[in-house]
């Protein structure tokens, strides 16, 4: 993913490609992106042609329904009622484990019951050192840098956290957020171990039956709960492990880069979901690289650069220029702006 100003830089690069001749194949889902690029667009749905058009004549509703068959849901993004603080983030800092990763720098931030937080940041900035940190994969972190309901959390494991609240959408799907080679039911034991008994035996039914209900409550196109996760498209694989979450009836979701691949439609139909979430009452952390997906469905704003985190600014009050430019760390000269709230 690019800042805003690195993706114009791109088209410029692209445009001036091809006006000298340069064929060019460019696959998106964005919309925009190929509306404001492509002469020629072939679309394509479950593997066949339903239309060749001129991008530029066409509308995001006209691409949507050639791409899904329906213009995708509008949104219903009502005024966040922000409650109690969830979590709260104070002075994490963090070394890196990885030689190629990004070590945490004094992080702070907070996310209320009833809102949702968004996080842009290009990749590699130090977000999935934060996912870890935050969902228990990591527990390195300086005691008292993360609470839960005001618990100190820093140290405690993914399942204790778990018990208390808090369920997590990892960025990669396969080999974290499932299990390749198990069934969609098996895979919902990963996280839901309502159906497995005190004595520790499973009880297949239930497991079995809770798998066929998110398929059916979160329209996964799957052949059934015995199918591998890996035989799933990642769209439905993504609306399945979502749908996996907020079935848990959580306290605080956090989910990495909720939408990534995912076409229109079910893009629209995940971020209804976790603005349902919201309405319900559950705080929502989303670490996402789409910058019209966090301006859709957030109430706050941060941006995360190098491992640091900028202060919080409403998303109303916030511009897609702006949080480009932080993305680049730039806040540090914008603190004095009065929309740049902590």
């Amino acid at each position: 993913m690019l800042t805003p100003q690195a993706v114009q830089t791109l088209f410029v690069t692209l445009r001036k490609l091809a006006a000298q001749g340069c064929s060019i194949l460019y696959i998106s889902h964005k919309l925009d992106e190929i509306r404001a690029l492509c002469h020629h667009c072939t679309v394509l749905r479950g593997g066949k042609v339903t239309g060749e058009v001129d991008p530029t004549k066409e509308t995001n509703a006209s691409l949507s329904r050639l791409m899904i068959g329906a213009e995708p849901p509008q949104l219903q993004h009502r005024e966040a009622r922000a409650g109690a603080v969830v979590l709260a983030v104070r002075s994490l800092s963090l070394a890196k484990e990885d030689p190629f990763g990004t070590t945490l720098d004094a992080i702070s931030f907070e996310v209320r019951a009833g809102e949702v937080l968004g996080i842009a940041g290009v990749s590699g900035n130090g977000q999935q050192e934060l996912m870890r940190a935050l969902s228990g994969e990591d527990v390195r972190a300086p005691k008292g840098s993360i609470r839960l309901f005001e618990r100190d959390i820093a140290r405690q494991r993914p399942s204790k956290r778990r018990r208390q609240g808090l369920h997590f959408v990892p960025e990669e799907r396969l080999g974290r957020g499932a299990v390749p080679t198990l069934s969609l039911a098996q895979n919902t034991l990963l996280t839901r171990t309502r159906a497995v008994g005190g004595s520790g035996w499973i009880r297949v039914g239930d497991v079995v039956s809770l798998a066929d209900a998110l398929i059916r409550r979160f329209n996964v196109k799957a052949g059934g709960p015995g199918s591998a996760a890996k035989s799933l498209s990642g769209g439905n694989l993504q609306k399945f492990i979502v749908g996996r979450e907020i079935d848990a009836d959580p306290k605080l979701l956090i989910v990495s880069q909720p939408t990534w691949g995912v076409d229109v439609g079910a893009a629209a139909q995940i971020r209804g979901e976790l603005l349902a979430l919201r309405d319900n009452g559950c705080a929502v952390l989303v670490v996402s690289e789409e910058l019209d997906e966090l301006f859709e469905i957030c109430d706050r704003l941060v941006v995360i650069a190098q491992g640091r985190v900028s202060p919080s600014v409403p998303t109303a009050q916030a511009s897609i220029e702006m949080i480009g430019e932080w993305m680049s760390g730039l806040w540090r000269d914008a603190k004095e702006r009065p929309h740049a709230s902590s």
